[in-house]
């Protein structure tokens, strides 16, 4: 994970410009930039309890965004010293950081980071590895060659797709800790796509079914998304994957 300093000034650049384009177009318009709108008795732009002036609710929407952005690294920041350096910077103080102080503690941070997740991704593929021995030999689960395990909730009928086919689905997935990472029946809307267009364990997995069949699936890390996970997304690295999925219909290539 790399950590750059523009990821955790998000905020404050979005906000600077947005402020600087409404000044200048104020004073291209021959008025007065507007730097006293909030103390002019103006009405806040939302009626929320605790926050009952525009600049409480800037200040908080801007908490709220820069929340976001230092959640993944919360355990690494002291809310404290970060506010120091907020502070810092509006009241034009020396900062206690030189730019060359400030690169090396965000390389640190990095280096820390990526420590952890490597720990993370071994910790959960042993974790996998040690799941799929003991599901595997479980009444009812059968593993395929790749290492794909899968238990038939409720048998379909017809033909199975093709690996040219198109289908139409209802799914959840989970990781192997019960979080639930997408959902189509949460949603209450079938998923239809090419079986080309997904991972290996998916496709493996439908060519097993038939129309109306129920089944749940375990996929290996490898047969899914890898070591790299989804970068930003819900998956992380080395994840194995349960899903439980039902095919609705059999689609010829294009839809049709």
């Amino acid at each position: 994970m790399k950590i750059s300093r523009s990821a955790l000034t998000l905020s404050a650049l979005a906000l600077a410009t947005a402020v600087g384009l409404s000044a200048c177009k104020k004073i291209e318009d021959g008025q007065a930039p507007a730097a006293d709108a909030a103390a002019d008795g103006a009405a806040p732009a939302v009626q929320v309890e605790g926050l009952k002036t525009n600049r409480e609710q800037v200040g908080y929407a801007i908490g709220l965004d820069l929340g976001n952005s230092i959640k993944p690294i919360h355990e690494e920041v002291d809310l404290d010293a970060m506010l120091d350096g907020i502070r810092d910077v509006l009241d034009d103080k020396d900062p206690k950081l030189s730019n060359e102080q400030v690169m090396q503690v965000m390389q640190g941070l990095s280096a820390r980071m990526q420590e952890r997740q490597a720990a993370e991704a071994k910790a959960r593929a042993e974790q996998a590895e040690k799941f799929f021995a003991e599901n595997g030999a479980k009444e009812g689960v059968q593993t395929t060659e790749s290492g794909l395990q899968y238990q038939v909730l409720t048998a379909g009928s017809g033909q199975s797709p093709k690996p040219s086919d198109r289908v139409r689905v209802h799914y959840e997935g989970k990781l192997l800790d019960g979080t639930v990472f997408d959902s189509s029946i949460e949603r209450g809307e079938p998923v239809e796509f090419a079986l080309s267009e997904i991972i290996p364990g998916w496709q493996e997995a439908l060519q097993l079914m038939q129309p109306g069949a129920k089944y749940r699936v375990w996929i290996p890390s490898r047969l899914a998304y890898g070591e790299q996970g989804t970068p930003g997304g819900p998956i992380p690295p080395n994840s194995a994957l349960d899903f439980q999925v039902e095919l609705l219909d059999v689609l010829p290539a294009g839809g049709e």
